[in-house]
């Protein structure tokens, strides 16, 4: 008997009507922008997962910093770690919530796929250095739309493209969407996911590297979040869960992916403490190369002589600068180092 006999896409696209009704479902994508037959076993949004995690991209987070430069330890977080933790993060609040899980982890899979080598720090150096500007949620959109696949793109639905694209925050809070809405609540649960997960995760990367002891947090965040990683993500997944439970369709109520007044509050707080203490903090304590050189030196050689990038990168396009911000920001930390080494060996 043929695989399609079984119907396993249809029993999971079945099991997705117990579902919330304010889920996104399967069999309601807006689908994709080029058309594809289904899946025999595979909903469309387990087959976006699928594609993210095989993808390039995904494999090189594994050497991408997520705030401290190139560390000298092996327990520092780096993108793959922090996606990883987004997407349990995220699946845990749909879990509770009765949304898509599928959606959810596809989206968190996918979210940081076009951040730069050195962090937040090479995403403003590009920033300043490209006069279109670059902001890492869009390259993200734009790696599984036009560089993956030898310039083929991923193919991926609609709705893991917009979570992918609305997934970013100001830096004032976890509310304030700068970028447009998500159309799914499960890309506003990788929203807010990525917040939860990135003030822990990186307040234990700050101790471990001297700039901060627990001592040194905002006590409101202390006593109302807990004194601990483990209590703080606790708390807020908990709130996370409870104050948007209208979303579950169980109760009535405007159904929003939300947090309670005071755990948003004490939230922000930490928050903007580590927007002030660590993630704006003089990059020198923060890595043991010079990022800025390195950046600088790889935009303006490729840009003087952009047949030096890979085939992939550059076809003799007449946007060359467009190619070269392709080029370096799928960079890991280490290959940015080494490729600059090899034009400047006194760079680092």
């Amino acid at each position: 008997m043929p695989i399609e006999d079984y119907r396993l896409r249809q029993r999971t696209e079945e099991r997705e009507e117990l579902l919330s009704p304010f889920a996104m479902k399967s069999k309601n994508s807006r689908g994709r922008m080029i058309p594809e037959e289904d899946d025999p076993i595979r909903t469309c949004f387990q087959k976006d997962r699928d594609r993210i995690l095989h993808s390039n991209a995904f494999r090189r987070l594994k050497h991408k910093t997520q705030v401290f430069v190139m560390p000298l330890g092996d327990h520092y977080v780096t993108r793959l770690t922090h996606t990883l933790e987004v997407a349990q993060i995220a699946r845990t609040i749909s879990r509770g919530l009765n949304l898509n899980e599928d959606l959810t982890e596809a989206i968190a899979l996918g979210h940081d796929l076009g951040h730069t080598p050195f962090g937040h720090f090479g995403e403003r150096l590009l920033a300043k250095l490209y006069k279109e500007g670059f902001r890492h949620n869009e390259q993200s959109l734009r790696v599984v739309d036009v560089i993956e696949k030898n310039g083929h793109g991923l193919n991926l639905t609609y709705e893991v493209r917009n979570g992918i694209l609305h997934h970013s925050k100001s830096d004032i809070s976890l509310f304030d969407d700068q970028y447009g809405k998500n159309s799914t609540f499960e890309a506003d649960v990788v929203k807010i996911s990525d917040a939860v997960a990135y003030i822990n995760h990186d307040i234990k990367d700050a101790i471990r590297a001297g700039l901060l002891s627990e001592v040194d947090l905002p006590e409101i965040s202390k006593n109302v979040l807990g004194r601990t990683h483990a209590q703080r993500i606790n708390t807020m997944v908990s709130d996370i869960i409870m104050s948007s439970w209208a979303v579950t369709g169980e109760i009535e109520g405007e159904p929003m992916i939300r947090m309670s007044e005071e755990i948003n509050e004490a939230s922000d707080t930490l928050r903007r403490f580590m927007f002030e203490n660590v993630y704006n903090a003089d990059m020198d304590q923060k890595s043991p190369v010079d990022a800025e050189k390195i950046i600088t030196l790889l935009y303006e050689y490729f840009t003087a002589h952009p047949e030096k990038m890979p085939a992939d990168y550059y076809k003799g396009q007449e946007n060359v600068a467009r190619c070269v911000v392709d080029y370096i920001s799928g960079m890991s930390d280490n290959y940015a180092l080494s490729t600059a080494r090899s034009i400047d060996p006194a760079i680092g």
